[in-house]
């Protein structure tokens, strides 16, 4: 979607009820949001501050990083000045320092003019301390830098005060001098070292491809082997963002987020939706597969009807399910279940079979239905179970060939298993796995 038709589509977070389930979930959490320079002076910009300071009125604590390519790029075209780079991932040379700094100004300007018009107190600070890189591979980075030193109680004792951080790319070292600093590198230090729930990327491009596909949910590691893998065609402009996303997961960051915030209510979306419309990379602590609790009946019953129309699930009243509710596995995402699985144990624990097996549709073609399955094979045997079994009408080839069952006969399954299935008349097919 472009930024020129973006308006057209449903917003469907900006419904207060939409939100309003998630302000439990997120009040008083932090998240580091860091803006492109070309964003900043995109003409959606403005909508992106508004939504920010949605955010704030939800009592989410909101630091804001920014980059200065875009502007960066203009003023050395302006005053025609050759730049040593203009993204903050090489060598910084004086002349590029001092615009940086110049451009750092004017981007940060910009930011308070815009928050100010929307009510929001934002301060700028020296609560970075930067360190030269020095040399990397014989040439030596100059006036580049890392960060050396963040002061979280600063920070903090800012966000406790209703006030939004802006941080720029230039920080100063030790002795007061100036560094210029990646601005996607010092979004993913105060993510982790300020203990932030997300960590979001805006951008000014589409979202992050692969191989010319747009991704939505990825977990770490996958998106690790795919920045180690040249083939994968993940466009160089955001490809610091991914770095960095997974740098921040790996320092304790449950999610990092990358998106285009050209889109009219990107932020909103992204965060307020189970879908969202850009890319979550996620921790493996993040989605989880848990028990049912009696409070999940509801959901539970309402994601599997459709399974139920179909005819591809037995029909379970909302009374059946609670009452069997410690039988039920739930995957969650965010606070929603996108999937459950049921597990009925026989003959001592020896057979356990695995039923109800649904996934909503936008997690399905995932791996959530095989990750389900595998999940309940381990609880299985933890309960000491030598065989599983499933009936299914129309789901045999993914219990096959993604699950490891075989097909067989109604001489597997259990007594009493064995005289329901020739009494209901379903003809389902009889998949089994021993364990």
């Amino acid at each position: 979607m472009t930024a020129q038709n973006a308006g057209e589509s449903t917003i469907k977070p900006t419904d207060l009820r939409g939100i309003l389930k998630y302000v439990p979930m997120f009040r008083d959490h932090v998240f580091v949001i860091a803006l492109d320079g070309s964003l900043v002076a995109h003409e959606n910009f403005e909508n992106v501050l508004l939504d920010i300071a949605v955010l704030r009125s939800l009592n989410i604590k909101v630091v804001l990083v920014h980059g200065v390519g875009q502007q960066l790029t203009a003023l050395a075209d302006l005053r025609e000045i050759t730049i040593t780079n203009a993204n903050g991932e090489g060598t910084t040379n004086a002349q590029t320092l001092e615009l940086a700094t110049e451009a750092s100004a004017q981007v940060s300007l910009c930011i308070m003019q815009g928050l100010t018009r929307n009510g929001l107190r934002c301060a700028l600070s020296n609560g970075v301390r930067s360190k030269e890189i020095g040399i990397v591979k014989g040439e030596d980075q100059l006036f580049s830098g890392r960060v050396d030193k963040l002061d979280a109680a600063l920070f903090n004792s800012l966000l406790e005060a209703n006030t939004i951080p802006i941080v720029n790319p230039v920080a100063f070292n030790r002795e007061g001098t100036s560094l210029r600093i990646n601005s996607d590198l010092l979004a993913a230090e105060l993510a982790s070292q300020l203990d932030a729930s997300k960590l979001v990327y805006l951008t000014a491009q589409d979202g992050l491809l692969v191989n010319g596909q747009p991704q939505t949910n990825l977990p770490v590691a996958e998106l690790s082997a795919l920045l180690k893998d040249e083939q994968s065609g993940i466009s160089s402009p955001l490809h610091s963002k991914a770095k960095h996303a997974v740098q921040a997961i790996g320092a304790g960051v449950p999610r990092a987020h990358i998106l285009d915030g050209r889109l009219f209510g990107a932020l909103l979306n992204e965060i307020f939706d189970k879908v969202g419309i850009g890319t979550m990379v996620y921790s493996n602590e993040y989605q989880s597969i848990r028990r049912a609790m009696k409070v999940d009946a509801y959901s539970i019953y309402n994601i599997t009807q459709n399974g139920v129309r179909s005819e591809t699930l037995l029909d379970r009243s909302q009374v059946e399910i609670e009452a069997a509710i410690e039988d039920f596995l739930v995957y969650e995402i965010d606070g929603s279940i996108v999937a459950c699985i049921h597990l009925q144990v026989y003959e001592d624990s020896s057979v356990v079979e695995i039923g109800s097996v649904y996934v909503q549709p936008f997690y399905q073609n995932k791996g959530v239905g095989r990750q389900m399955v595998e999940y309940a094979e381990f609880d299985a045997k933890q309960r000491g179970a030598i065989r599983m079994i499933a009936m299914t009408t129309q789901a045999t080839n993914f219990f096959t060939k993604l699950c490891g069952f075989q097909e067989g006969c109604a001489e597997v399954l259990p007594a009493t298993r064995k005289a329901h299935y020739e009494a209901n008349g379903r003809n389902s097919k009889i998949l089994y796995k021993d364990l």
